[in-house]
C-alpha cells in the first residue's frame, strides 16, 4: 500500500480557526463527511495517542456499497501527531471484512497561512486498495469545501 492521495483548497480564513475545526466535535461531524454522507462520532479524544470513531452513513448507498455495511463505513482514528495551527497527522482504520480495505491509512491536514487565508492540503498516504482513486480524491475535495462552507460562515 503505497498510494498517495491529495487534494487542497484555499480557505478564507485564518490557520488558528481550520486547525481549531479540525478538532472540534461538533464540526468534524458538519463538515467532514462528504457529499452524499453523514457522519456521527462515537467516541472522542483529540490528543496526540487518542483519537475519535466516526461512522459515516450513506444517504443513498444504492450503488455506493459502505466499507462495513452496505450503507456505512466506520473508521475508528488516531490522532497520530499535533502541531497547532500548522499540521493534525491522523491514523485511520476502516473496520471492513473485506481485506481490500485493510491497513492503516494516514492523512495529514497541512495548514498554510496564505494572502486570502489558509491554504489546506490534505495528503492520504496508504490508501487501501479498495477504494478507488478518483472517489477518494472527489470525497478529500467535497470535505475540503464542507470545512470551507464551515468555518467561512464562522461554524
Amino acid at each position: 500500500m503505497d498510494r498517495t492521495d491529495r487534494a487542497s483548497r484555499l480557505i478564507a480564513a485564518p490557520p488558528a480557526t481550520v486547525y481549531g475545526a479540525l478538532l472540534d466535535r461538533v464540526a468534524l461531524e458538519a463538515w467532514l463527511p462528504p457529499d452524499g454522507m453523514r457522519g456521527r462520532i462515537e467516541r472522542w479524544d483529540p490528543r496526540p495517542g487518542g483519537g475519535f470513531r466516526m461512522i459515516l452513513s450513506y444517504l443513498d448507498a444504492t450503488g455506493a456499497p459502505g466499507k462495513t455495511s452496505d450503507a456505512t463505513d466506520v473508521v475508528d482514528i488516531e490522532i497520530a501527531d499535533l502541531a497547532p495551527p500548522e499540521r493534525v497527522v491522523q491514523r485511520a482504520v476502516f473496520e471492513s471484512d473485506d481485506p481490500a480495505f485493510a491497513g492503516t491509512m494516514t492523512m495529514t491536514w497541512h495548514l498554510a497561512p496564505a494572502p486570502d487565508g489558509t491554504l489546506v492540503t490534505v495528503t492520504a498516504t496508504d490508501v487501501p486498495p479498495g477504494i478507488d482513486p478518483a472517489a477518494h480524491e472527489a470525497g478529500i475535495a467535497s470535505s475540503l469545501a464542507n470545512l470551507a462552507s464551515y468555518v467561512e460562515a464562522g461554524g
